[in-house]
C-alpha cells in the first residue's frame, strides 16, 4: 500500500515539475528544450498555414511565437503538420508484433494508432490482450487499444476464447485503453442480449466503436441508442450520409482489401468534414512498406480532389476529436510535440518524424537509438497458443453433392463483402469437382483451437487460380485455418505446412510447398524484424503468381475475410456455409 502511495506522489511531483517548466517556457522565463524555426505550420483549427517558432518542453508544445531553446531545428522551406493517426487498425493484420509495426508506421508519419486486438483475443483471450499491451509499452509510438467486444463473434463458429464484460472491466484502468472496440454483433445489440448489454454498460463512459456492415438507417438508430458512435463499414455515399445524419463519426476505409475512398469521398462536404476520418482496417505488410498507412490515403484523397488541409485534418485533429483526446492532433500550445516535417504537403513527402519532441525518423529511416532495447521478457517469441488442429486426411476434403445447383461464394476484388450466387457446378463420383474454366475452387475452414476435427466446406468463385492451393491461419475473426484450392491433395498439403510451421501462410502446387511464411505468435504475427518478414512475403506473392493469382487484388487478405460471418453476404466457418441475410447456416446445395 505504501509503495502505491509513494508511486502516486512521485508521479504527481514529476507532473507538477513538467507543468511548471512548460508554463515558464511559454512565458519565456526559461529556454525551450527544442525550438523549430522557419517552417510553415498547419493550423488544423483554422485550416490555414501560419508562421512562428514552435517551442517544446518535455515533449509538449509550450508556445508558438518567437522563442529560443537549447536546441534549434531549422525547418526553413519545410511544412510542419501534426503526427498522423490511424483511427481503426488491427495490428495483427500487418503480421508484425507491435514493436515492428510501430517502426514501420512511424516511417510513414503515423505517431498514434487506435487498435482492436480482436484477432489475438479470439485466439488467446486476455493473454492476447496482455501481450499486445506489454509489447507496445515504452515505445516512441502510441498504440491505443479498444477492447474486443465480440469474442467469439457468433455462436456459429469455433474460436479460442470467450470474453465477457467482467473479463474486460479491469482493462479500462489502463491508460492506453480507450473503450470498447467495433461492436459487430448487431442482432445481440438489437435483441438486447444480456452479455452484450453488460459490455455496452461497462464501456458507457468510454468510447464505443461500431461495425455496421449492411445495417440500414433504422438499424443505425439502434447502434446510436446503444452509445455506439463510429462506423468504418460504409461502402456507398448513401450509407456514409446516413451515418453522418445520425451523428456518427464516419471512418473512411482504404486498406488492402476494403477500398472505400472513391465511393465515400463525394459524401464529404466542407460542413461535415470535421466528422470524417481516414482509417486503413487493414493493410498487409507489403502494402504498408510499398504504399504506406493513412499517409497513402491522404495522398490518394488529395489526388482525387480533396483539399490538402482537409485531408490532413482527417488523420489528425478529426481523429483525436473522435476519440476524445485533447492532447494531440494539432500544432498548438499544450499539445504533444508529435509532428511531421514535410518537404511538400500535397505529396505528403516526409522529411522527418518527431514523437514528443524527439526525432524518430529522418530521411525515411528510423533513427538509431529511437527505440529502447526491449526487456528480456519481451525478446522471446511467444506463441501464446499452439495450433491445435486435428490431423486431417484426404477424405476430409470431399464435398458430396447430389445436385449440380449450389450456393457459391463470389469474392469481390478489393472488398470484404461477397456475393451469394447460385451456379451449376461440376460433379465427379458424387463429389464437387473444382473447375478452373468456371473459376470455381473448393474452400475449407479447419478448426485449429481445440482439435474438434470440424472442417467446413464450400465453393468459392473469383480467385482465378489455375492450379494448386493456398492456406492461412489468419482468418477473421476466429482464425481457424482457411484453404482454397483446385485439388484436395494440394489443400491437404497446404494445411499440413501451416500446422507444421506453427501458423502462417502456404502456397502449394502439385503437392509441393513452393512458398510459405511462418507466423508463430498466435498463428497471426511474426516475431522477426519487418524487413525479413517483408522479403518472405514477397516470395509468397511470387508463388501466388505462379499458380495463376491475379495482381489486381491480394488473394491471402481476401481469403482471410471469407470466414467472417458478420459481413455480407455468404461466408464459410468451420461449421459450414453461413448466410448473412438470415444470419444462420445454409446448405451448399441450392436445390431448385
Amino acid at each position: 500500500m505504501n509503495n502505491g502511495i509513494e508511486d502516486k506522489a512521485r508521479r504527481k511531483s514529476v507532473e507538477d515539475a513538467a507543468l511548471s517548466k512548460r508554463i515558464a517556457v511559454a512565458g519565456k522565463q526559461m529556454p525551450a528544450d527544442l525550438v523549430v524555426k522557419g517552417g510553415r505550420i498547419l493550423n488544423v483549427f483554422t485550416a490555414e498555414w501560419m508562421e512562428g517558432d514552435i517551442a517544446i518542453a518535455d515533449g509538449v508544445i509550450a508556445g508558438i511565437g518567437t522563442y529560443e531553446g537549447r536546441e534549434t531545428l531549422d525547418a526553413d522551406g519545410k511544412y510542419i503538420v501534426p503526427g498522423f493517426m490511424d483511427g481503426h487498425v488491427h495490428v495483427e493484420s500487418s503480421m508484425l508484433a507491435p514493436r515492428e509495426f510501430a517502426k514501420l508506421l512511424l516511417k510513414h508519419g503515423v505517431t498514434s494508432a487506435f487498435t482492436d486486438p480482436h484477432e489475438i483475443a479470439n485466439v488467446a483471450g486476455t493473454r492476447g490482450i496482455d501481450y499486445m499491451l506489454n509489447q507496445a509499452d515504452r515505445l516512441p509510438f502510441d498504440m491505443f487499444v479498444l477492447l474486443p467486444s465480440c469474442v467469439p463473434v457468433t455462436p456459429f463458429e469455433s474460436n479460442g476464447a470467450r470474453l465477457e464484460a467482467e473479463d474486460l472491466a479491469p482493462y479500462y484502468a489502463h491508460p492506453k485503453v480507450l473503450g470498447l472496440a467495433e461492436v459487430m454483433n448487431f442482432p445481440a445489440v438489437a435483441n438486447r442480449e444480456a452479455s452484450m448489454l453488460n459490455k455496452l454498460r461497462g464501456a458507457s463512459s468510454k468510447h464505443i466503436d461500431g461495425h455496421a456492415a449492411g445495417i440500414d438507417r433504422e438499424g443505425l438508430n439502434v447502434y446510436m441508442a446503444a452509445g455506439i458512435r463510429t462506423d468504418h463499414e460504409s461502402v456507398t455515399r448513401e450509407e456514409a450520409k446516413d451515418r453522418l445524419d445520425l451523428g456518427m463519426h464516419l471512418m473512411i476505409r482504404e486498406g488492402t482489401v476494403a477500398k472505400n475512398l472513391d465511393a465515400l469521398l463525394p459524401a464529404i462536404t466542407p460542413r461535415n468534414a470535421g466528422r470524417c476520418l481516414f482509417v486503413t482496417d487493414d493493410k498487409l505488410l507489403d502494402d504498408l512498406v510499398e504504399e504506406g498507412s493513412v499517409d497513402h490515403v491522404v495522398r490518394l484523397a488529395i489526388a482525387k480532389g480533396l483539399d490538402p488541409i482537409t485531408a490532413i485534418q482527417m488523420v489528425t485533429i478529426n481523429t483525436a476529436a473522435c476519440f476524445g483526446l485533447r492532447d494531440r492532433g494539432a500544432i498548438a500550445p499544450g499539445y504533444l510535440a508529435d509532428f511531421l516535417v514535410l518537404d511538400e504537403p500535397r505529396d505528403v513527402k516526409i522529411h522527418a518524424v518527431y514523437k514528443e519532441g524527439r526525432c524518430v525518423v529522418e530521411q525515411g529511416s528510423v533513427r538509431e537509438g529511437a527505440f529502447p532495447e526491449p526487456p528480456p521478457s519481451l525478446k522471446q517469441a511467444s506463441s501464446l497458443t499452439s495450433l491445435n488442429a486435428k490431423q486431417a486426411s484426404l477424405s476430409d476434403f470431399a464435398l458430396p453433392i447430389s445436385s449440380d445447383s449450389c450456393h457459391v461464394i463470389e469474392i469481390i476484388p478489393n472488398q470484404i463483402v461477397t456475393r451469394r450466387l447460385k451456379e451449376s457446378v461440376d460433379i465427379q463420383d458424387g463429389m464437387f469437382r473444382p473447375s478452373a474454366q468456371k473459376d470455381q475452387l473448393k474452400l475449407a475452414v479447419v478448426e485449429r483451437h481445440r482439435a474438434t476435427g470440424n472442417i467446413g466446406l464450400g465453393i468459392v468463385k473469383g480467385f482465378k487460380l489455375s492450379r494448386g492451393a493456398i492456406a492461412s491461419s489468419v482468418s477473421h475473426d476466429s482464425h481457424n485455418i482457411v484453404i482454397a484450392g483446385a485439388s484436395d491433395a494440394d489443400m491437404l498439403a497446404a494445411l499440413e505446412q501451416v500446422v507444421r510451421q506453427g501458423g502462417g501462410l502456404a502456397v502449394v502446387s502439385e503437392g509441393t510447398v513452393i512458398a510459405s511464411l511462418s507466423l508463430p505468435v498466435a498463428g497471426l504475427m511474426s516475431d522477426r524484424p519487418y524487413g525479413e518478414v517483408y522479403e518472405e512475403l514477397r516470395q509468397v506473392n511470387r508463388a501466388l503468381a505462379a499458380i495463376g493469382a491475379q495482381p489486381s487484388f491480394n488473394p491471402f487478405l481476401t481469403l482471410s475475410f471469407l470466414t467472417l460471418p458478420v459481413i455480407p453476404a455468404l461466408k464459410l466457418t468451420d461449421r459450414g456455409l453461413f448466410d448473412f441475410e438470415s444470419f444462420g447456416p445454409i446448405a451448399v446445395e441450392a436445390g431448385e
